[in-house]
């Protein structure tokens, strides 16, 4: 098990440093209500987007970064005429966001983007010594062997905001000397929860897109409604709390109250609860270790007088075991499968492929790329590129 960070690694007092990666997103912008509702507790450094110049232009003249930048070039020159007479530098490219991250001023580093363009920004704010408050799942995906031992080296603390993985951390806190039996990771189901395969033929993006429990962005809720998101979370935690994928177990609990649980060798399970609102677990890796009181709507067990549990349904979502399949494979596997569905989630956006193609697309692709036992940060941006080739291929294929 990964040694839980230890409270005296930065000081927990006034005016944090934040960098938001991806402040524009689902994340991005309710980390900065979480800002905006802890006043003086942290110090925006600095904001990114993709492609939302708009807000992000928005958000710079409210919190008063030093520096943003905006992935997308073509809008840079339009970000930089908003907010040059405000003494906020403003870059673009996605070399800008990578770099930016490691500026003087920034503490922790929140890693919000989606998917494997979170890696290199997220390596780099290691590299800096930059604490990471980790949203992007993919980054332990890819290279959670790489990552894992760069923090190690440089005394950074990898904080997860992804509710399964905040729920665990805090579910570890003062139980470094026992070990793990168990994790067990909570899933809602989705959309589509307790459908067979047969009906699912014909399910259109729009249906998949309306998640019971969350508000979240469409890459994210597609990976839900597939039960990829629950593969991808199973990786990053074999990484994030150094456990075998055998003692990693997924439940499904539609309710979405218990987030996640811990079992020890003596048979307890400790769980933690709470409504499904990202703003707690973002605001607990932001504010760690001191818990932030806030304005939240509380939990009550009287709203919610019967919490269910099932085994998830591999056979109907087969991404789940893709998933698990690729971290038994272990070296190149989970950052194939992952380029991969990031093609095919595309492509089911614009109506490319249909709901159960999806998972013909990992599969292609994962027979398509040779395998690597071991390879290094270099190798995988070569293996995503590849991989993404053969899962296009088979797309247009379709």
């Amino acid at each position: 098990m990964e040694q839980v960070p230890s409270s005296e690694t930065f000081d927990p007092g006034e005016g944090r440093g934040l960098a938001i990666l991806g402040s524009t997103g689902s994340i991005g912008t309710q980390a900065l209500d979480v800002v905006r509702a802890q006043p003086g507790r942290f110090r925006v450094e600095v904001l990114t987007a993709g492609r939302n110049a708009d807000l992000l232009i928005k958000q710079a003249l409210e919190f008063k970064p030093n520096a943003v930048a905006i992935a997308d070039e073509a809008q840079g020159q339009k970000v930089r005429d908003a907010l040059w007479e405000h003494d906020i530098k403003a870059y673009a490219g996605q070399d800008a966001i990578a770099q930016l991250v490691e500026m003087d001023g920034i503490d922790i580093v929140l890693t919000a983007l989606v998917g494997f363009a979170g890696l290199r920004p997220t390596m780099n704010a290691i590299a800096a010594g930059k604490h990471i408050a980790l949203a992007n799942k993919e980054t332990l995906v890819v290279a959670g062997e790489i990552v894992m031992a760069a923090a190690r080296d440089q005394g950074v603390d990898i904080l997860p905001v992804d509710s399964e993985h905040s729920a665990i951390f805090q579910c570890l806190a003062g139980e470094f000397h026992n070990p793990i039996e168990k994790l067990i990771l909570t899933a809602s189901g989705g959309p589509f929860r307790g459908r067979d395969r047969a009906s699912l033929e014909g399910v259109t993006k729009e249906q998949a897109l309306k998640h019971p429990n969350w508000d979240m962005g469409a890459k994210i809720t597609i990976d839900s409604a597939s039960l990829m998101n629950k593969g991808l979370e199973v990786i990053e935690a074999r990484w994030l709390f150094d456990v075998k994928a055998g003692d990693i177990e997924v439940v499904v609990h539609p309710q979405s109250i218990v987030h996640s649980c811990v079992q020890f060798e003596d048979g307890s399970i400790k769980a933690q609860l709470g409504l499904p609102d990202m703003k707690l677990p973002i605001q607990y890796a932001l504010g760690y270790p001191k818990r932030l009181q806030n304005d939240f709507p509380r939990f009550s067990f009287a709203d919610y007088a019967n919490l269910t549990f099932e085994a998830p349904d591999k056979a109907t979502f087969r991404n789940l075991q893709l998933a698990y399949d690729a971290l038994d494979a272990g070296g190149s596997a989970p950052c194939v499968l992952n380029a991969a569905n990031e093609v095919a989630v595309a492509a089911f956006l614009r109506d490319e492929v249909g709901f159960l193609e999806m998972s013909e697309v990992l599969e292609h692709a994962l027979n398509s790329v040779s395998h690597v036992a071991k390879p290094d940060l270099e190798q995988l941006f070569e293996l995503d590129r590849a991989a993404r080739e053969a899962a296009q291929d088979r797309v247009t294929r379709s």
